[in-house]
């Protein structure tokens, strides 16, 4: 499925079904006012009072209670079952940012699947919100301004290599791999920035950068994959 449904110059924000902190939610919809549930989100949604524009997935966990409420025209049905209601909805929207919430926290696998989705070739860059931290595929260059002694994690999903400025411990030189070399638990001096030589580095960040992070993604276009 590859039919794009939301396709604007806005951000958007996804909630997913998973742990989510209300005031999460509600600065994401700050900046991304269109909501867009995967599948059980919508429950989650409503639950904090949010109704979503749309609703993508094989709608196994959404309750038909929230799918009468919400209506037939609010919502998308997917029924593979080769992915995941999270990439089914990055697959379904083309915007700048998407902002998403509910999808870390709880189950680890539900966390890992996550992570397997943020490689993906989708035709907008994601943004995931945890409890504590922030974390996104690193596709273009971004600069963050991070406080000394902030955590900064990298974490490989592929080999690649890259560029830092303002770690404690620089990744130029570094040939980080899943399998040998990652580039968690490194540490701010500063503001730093990042750079990543192709795809396949996740970058973990404290939460309270988000807006800063945000803020670097719509400035910059999305490089084609």
């Amino acid at each position: 499925m590859n039919k794009l449904i939301v396709e604007q110059d806005f951000p958007v924000t996804l909630v997913g079904g998973g742990a989510l902190d209300p005031d999460d939610l509600a600065v994401a919809r700050s900046v991304a006012p269109v909501v867009v549930a995967a599948d059980g989100g919508a429950n989650t949604a409503l639950k904090h009072g949010v109704t979503p524009d749309f609703v993508i997935g094989d709608l196994d966990s959404i309750s038909a209670g929230t799918q009468a409420e919400l209506g037939a025209a609010r919502l998308l049905h997917v029924p593979e079952q080769d992915t995941t209601d999270f990439d089914k909805a990055l697959r379904a929207v083309s915007v700048p940012l998407v902002l998403a919430v509910g999808f870390l926290g709880a189950r680890i696998d539900h966390q890992l699947a996550a992570l397997n989705v943020l490689m993906q070739p989708h035709p907008s860059p994601c943004i995931l919100v945890g409890e504590h931290e922030i974390l996104f595929h690193l596709r273009h260059p971004v600069s963050v301004p991070t406080d000394e002694g902030d955590v900064v994690s990298l974490f490989p999903m592929r080999t690649v290599t890259g560029v830092s400025d303002g770690l404690q411990w620089p990744i130029q030189g570094l040939t980080l791999d899943p399998m040998h070399q990652i580039g968690t638990s490194n540490r701010a001096v500063g503001p730093c920035s990042l750079r990543s030589d192709g795809p396949g580095l996740i970058v973990i960040l404290p939460k309270k950068h988000l807006l800063a992070v945000v803020d670097t993604f719509i400035r910059r276009p999305e490089p084609e994959a």
